[in-house]
């Protein structure tokens, strides 16, 4: 069975930070393309940073320099590390590999 928790959500001030984590099991990250996607309320779902099993990594624009994605294989485990948060950056966060998802973890950012 596969699973995908993510967790390390919470509320920060703008400019500060966050690192969220998701542990995986049934599958092996080092071998999937592995994404985090956010989604706000009545918006359409983003896709955030990506990483493929060979290690290429894809941004979205408006987070690049402030986000970084990365995974331990040992671990089983991907993260997003989120620097100089904004508000617009505040939504729920997924973990993903296709056709699997976590439950998400909630990101606000206060001005």
């Amino acid at each position: 069975q596969v699973q995908l928790e993510e967790s390390g959500g919470g509320l920060v001030q703008a400019g500060g930070s966050l690192r969220l984590s998701c542990v995986v099991s049934g599958i092996q990250v080092r071998s999937r393309t592995m994404s985090w996607y956010r989604q706000v309320p009545e918006q359409q779902r983003e896709m955030v940073a990506s990483v493929t099993w060979s290690g290429n990594m894809e941004y979205a624009d408006h987070v690049k320099d402030r986000f970084t994605i990365s995974r331990d294989s040992d671990k089983n485990t991907v993260y997003l590390q989120m620097n100089n948060l904004k508000p617009e950056d505040t939504a729920v966060y997924y973990c993903h590999t296709f056709p699997f998802r976590g439950q998400g973890t909630q990101v606000t950012v206060s001005s």
